[in-house]
């Protein structure tokens, strides 16, 4: 998540997506949110459920058939990469990085896209005082596959940012329609089920719309 944005505030889109994809995927598939502070836990729980030991450590093969695909906003996207590099250091493979309108922190780095990332996407947004990066790139091109940096532009407000503080929509009016966007979060949630097995229920199933 990000800012200081918590896992559960409901009113943010990328939420609303992970619970409409819970309810579409099997649980022996984990769908997290964290705060963008939360790193090390992310990781901690990432190995715990590829089956790590008490020592934190993972077979060859379990690292082998690891499927971890990761997304954030803002910070949170920072922290994705933050993230991916941390399984660089166990060795352990991520299939997919996604950034939307990311911000990186002083001295941190939101732009070099990690070896152990097998593809990568950013949306960004270049107006307010808050704004995304514009350009990702690989490490290693030979091993990364960058599937593109697309700009958003608002000619004017989605209506789903009603539901977001008045200070937000004010202070960081773009940085927020490109969070609110439900567009954005279609593209986002394609490009996640393009890496997973087959839903095990429809929409009307889940008891919940599937944002299209």
């Amino acid at each position: 998540m990000g800012g200081f944005v918590a896992h559960d505030e409901t009113h943010h889109p990328e939420v609303q997506m992970m619970q409409a994809l819970r309810r579409e995927y099997s649980k022996d598939i984990y769908f997290g949110l964290f705060e963008n502070r939360k790193v090390d836990e992310a990781n901690e729980l990432i190995l715990a459920r590829l089956g790590a030991k008490e020592d934190g450590r993972l077979s060859e093969d379990e690292k082998r058939h690891a499927c971890i695909l990761l997304f954030g906003h803002s910070w949170g996207a920072l922290a994705v990469l933050t993230l991916a590099r941390q399984l660089a250091r166990e060795g352990i493979p991520v299939m997919l990085t996604v950034q939307v309108d990311s911000v990186a922190k002083p001295f941190q780095n939101d732009w070099v896209i990690p070896p152990n990332v097998l593809q990568a996407v950013n949306f960004y947004q270049t107006h307010g005082l808050i704004h995304g990066r514009s350009r990702i790139k690989a490490a290693d091109p030979s091993r990364t596959m960058i599937l593109g940096n697309f700009q958003w532009e608002y000619a004017k407000e989605p209506e789903e940012c009603r539901d977001f503080s008045w200070y937000a929509r004010y202070f960081t009016k773009s940085h927020i329609e490109i969070e609110c966007d439900p567009k954005v979060w279609s593209q986002v949630r394609t490009l996640l089920r393009s890496s997973l097995p087959a839903p095990l229920v429809t929409q009307a199933e889940s008891g919940g719309q599937v944002p299209d």
